[in-house]
């Protein structure tokens, strides 16, 4: 765990005050009298520009100078519910829609972050059995593996209000082209809200680069996503994050949308929920995912640095994904079921000039074989030519075979296409009048970010065509 120094002096009334708070709260700490340790006293000085200020008080390699209680409780993630420690990362999207959920509802929490803490990182494995699951949060020392925002609601007794606050248009689901919706929205004077189940920005949000959006040469997924959010949130959109959508109904010309927390009310509702990755449907997968396993580079491409992964699949994100991942891990394996990659030819191009990528091409993926530690050790392939079976070793694989769209819940309220896609005609029009879909969860969407935010503007107009 992170090691909690406390420089100060039995003298001091603020040491004394900082040792009972942390005492109180059954907090582990080290006191290092700066009268009895002259190492101490330089170190104090060091941290404090030449100035012998205590308490001075360690948080693994964060300093804080004389913090009162609500600054420590605030920083060791300290409440009335109890103590909260989220394990995390910055590009984890579960872990900024937690962090985002418990600062909304003024939880203190701590964060630490497995890419600076080594221990951190153990610790992750220890709880879930060698699985590396981010979030994980411990709330009085009992652990809890990626919880929604319900569960954490229960957990820490959080108090949430309906919102009785009528919108113009609700979106539900906060990718490009919800965003680009809300933008719209809110510039035609419609107040809008946004719910999105995980994090802003969809699956353009786990996107290292982007290289064929109108503007930009290259940018990176995260950073063209949270430029949209602040556009939105500047023009006055309300977001929402943890909020799975479970109904929607129509009564007296109102939607009630709602979700595992509460009930929102609109004039209008947009969908679009985007999509979310296919999985192979062969053995072991289910098992194996999260202990080798994974469907998103940005996210996860991470642990394996210096390490040996395989990337299964053909098209754009398989080939984009895997030399983003080339450029840390020691060797990329593509594996790919037909002859040719159905990828853009500049992808196919840049492969041609990256040593560590290998092509396994018309080669069918049978099964994923685990260790003794129930970690994935290697991918079963078949030659679809000569049916012979190998075995690909490797530290972990990520599956990019295509998208699912998330519309499972509006499978009673509108009418879908029989793959799951939402059908629509006019200004993005739904079969219900008032409902409209935008983005990669639309029948004959295009999953492209340029396409989505093309479609959040259709999507907007519907509503202003509806509205007046």
């Amino acid at each position: 765990m992170n090691k909690i120094s406390l420089y100060g002096a039995d003298w001091c009334p603020d040491c004394r005050r900082a040792k009972s708070f942390l005492k109180e709260n059954n907090i582990e700490f080290t006191f290092i009298d700066v009268d009895l340790d002259k190492e101490a006293t330089a170190r104090v000085e060091s941290i404090n520009n030449g100035k012998r200020i205590i308490p001075t008080v360690l948080i693994g390699e964060k300093s804080y100078t004389n913090p009162d209680n609500v600054m420590l409780a605030s920083v060791l993630g300290i409440n009335e519910a109890g103590r909260v420690q989220l394990f995390g990362a910055d590009w984890c999207p579960d872990c900024k829609r937690a962090k985002n959920f418990l600062t909304d509802n003024s939880i203190n929490f701590e964060f630490i972050d497995i890419d600076t803490n080594e221990w951190a990182v153990k610790k992750v494995e220890e709880i879930n059995k060698g699985k590396r699951i981010i979030p994980t949060i411990l709330i009085n020392e009992i652990p809890y593996t990626n919880p929604d925002n319900v569960t954490l609601t229960a957990l820490l007794s959080i108090n949430i209000k309906k919102e009785h606050k009528v919108f113009d248009t609700i979106i539900v689901g906060g990718g490009a082209a919800g965003l680009t919706t809300s933008i719209y929205a809110q510039r035609d004077r419609f107040n809008s809200l946004i719910l999105e189940q995980k994090n802003i920005g969809g699956n353009a949000f786990l996107t290292e680069k982007i290289e064929n959006y109108p503007g930009f040469q290259s940018i990176s997924g995260p950073k063209l996503m949270d430029k949209m959010e602040e556009q939105a949130k500047t023009y006055g959109a309300v977001i929402k994050t943890g909020e799975e959508v479970i109904g929607i109904t129509k009564q007296d010309g109102l939607f009630s949308v709602e979700t595992k927390s509460t009930i929102y009310l609109g004039k209008t509702v947009v969908l679009s929920t985007g999509s979310t990755y296919k999985k192979l449907g062969i053995p072991n997968e289910a098992e194996l995912i999260g202990s080798g396993i994974h469907f998103c580079a940005t996210c996860d491409g991470a642990f394996y640095r210096d390490k040996d992964i395989i990337v299964i699949g053909g098209g754009n994100s398989a080939l984009e994904e895997g030399i983003f991942l080339a450029g840390f891990c020691k060797s990329v394996k593509i594996v790919h079921r037909s002859a040719t990659f159905s990828a853009s030819e500049t992808y196919v191009e840049k492969l041609n000039s990256i040593e560590n990528i290998s092509t396994y091409m018309n080669k069918t993926s049978l099964e994923f074989i685990p260790n003794e530690k129930g970690l994935f050790s290697s991918l079963k392939i078949r030659d679809n030519d000569t049916k012979k079976e190998t075995n690909l070793t490797a530290d972990g694989v990520f599956i990019f075979v295509g998208l699912t769209p998330n519309t499972k819940a509006f499978k009673n309220i509108i009418l879908l296409d029989e793959r799951g896609f939402i059908k629509t005609s006019g200004l993005a029009e739904t079969s219900v009048k008032g409902i409209f879909a935008a983005g990669d969860c639309r029948e004959g969407a295009i999953a492209q970010v340029a396409a989505a935010t093309g479609e959040g503007v259709l999507a907007s107009y519907g509503i202003r065509n509806y509205l007046k």
